[in-house]
């Protein structure tokens, strides 16, 4: 554990920030916290972390801000809030999962700024943020990888370093295929119960079949429980997983690429959210497969 404490902005403490606030609040950095809906910070108060009402405030001298907001329209708009309160040379790890062409828009707005910035979105869920395992994907320059190293010990597990330059994207662009290869699952997951279902399929037998071999994996039975439990308690949301799905159709696109399972996964979420799923698990796509 790295003895060097830093003062750190946290903005945007939904379900992933306000893992990571307590976190490094627990590893005995200066925390403090904004979010947009004041009462979803207000339990980490009682981690030690300084609830702020507005960025401005939070940011004031810090060393690093930490943004985890819904998508690049929001930490733009926070930011450019924000930003003039922060020091030159404070370091800005942008861990919003906004793709690579927000993120290098974002990269611009540090760069006027006098900011140190790092592309640098997380792959994990409520329970990894929780538990400081998140694996930490990160893109910039090593000055500011460096000083943002203690912060990077708190949050997560594991820190892949995708190159030195930032401002590209490279890691926002290996956060939407890993996101794709996820959703993906999520929703065959939820295609599968739904199958058993209609057909009158004991799941278990789905299981029994494929057990130990190379269909079988974890996080299918993870998802799957979920839905044989009927618990869709949030630890990535169905909204959240139609935004991401939609930056990964979109910026395939415009490079080009024809991702057909992605877009009709975009829009079993879709389907989802106008039925009310909205704040549940993404799990919840499983009701995307019956009318009403």
């Amino acid at each position: 554990m790295s003895s060097q404490k830093l003062t750190v902005a946290v903005l945007g403490t939904g379900i992933m920030g306000a893992g990571m606030a307590r976190n490094l609040a627990a590893a005995g950095h200066d925390v403090r916290a904004w979010n947009r809906t004041i009462a979803r910070a207000q339990p980490l108060a009682d981690a030690g972390v300084q609830v702020t009402a507005d960025p401005a405030a939070a940011v004031t001298g810090a060393d690093v801000v930490l943004t985890m907001l819904l998508d690049g329209p929001a930490v733009l708009d926070v930011m450019r809030t924000a930003g003039p309160a922060l020091t030159r040379g404070a370091v800005w790890v942008q861990s919003s999962t906004v793709g690579p062409d927000a993120q290098s828009e974002l990269a611009a707005v540090a760069a006027a700024g006098g900011l140190l910035f790092l592309d640098a979105p997380v792959l994990g869920t409520k329970a990894p943020a929780e538990s400081g395992q998140l694996t930490v994907l990160v893109a910039g320059p090593a000055a500011a990888r460096a000083l943002a190293g203690p912060v990077f010990e708190a949050i997560g597990s594991k820190v892949i370093h995708v190159g030195d330059d930032g401002d590209g994207g490279a890691a926002s662009a290996l956060k939407l295929v890993l996101n794709s290869w996820v959703l993906a699952i999520t929703n065959a997951a939820g295609e599968v119960m739904a199958l058993a279902k209609g057909l009158g399929v004991d799941p278990d037998r789905f299981f029994e079949a494929i057990e130990g071999g190379p269909m079988d994996t974890p996080y299918l039975r993870l998802k799957a429980s979920a839905i044989r439990a009927g618990d869709y308690s949030p630890s990535f949301t169905v909204e959240g997983a139609l935004k991401d799905l939609t930056l990964i159709v979109d910026a395939a696109e415009r490079r080009g690429v024809r991702l057909d399972v992605a877009a009709a996964g975009a829009e079993r979420f879709r389907r989802a959210l106008d039925q009310g799923h909205g704040g549940d698990d993404m799990a919840a796509a499983y009701f995307a497969s019956f009318p009403g």
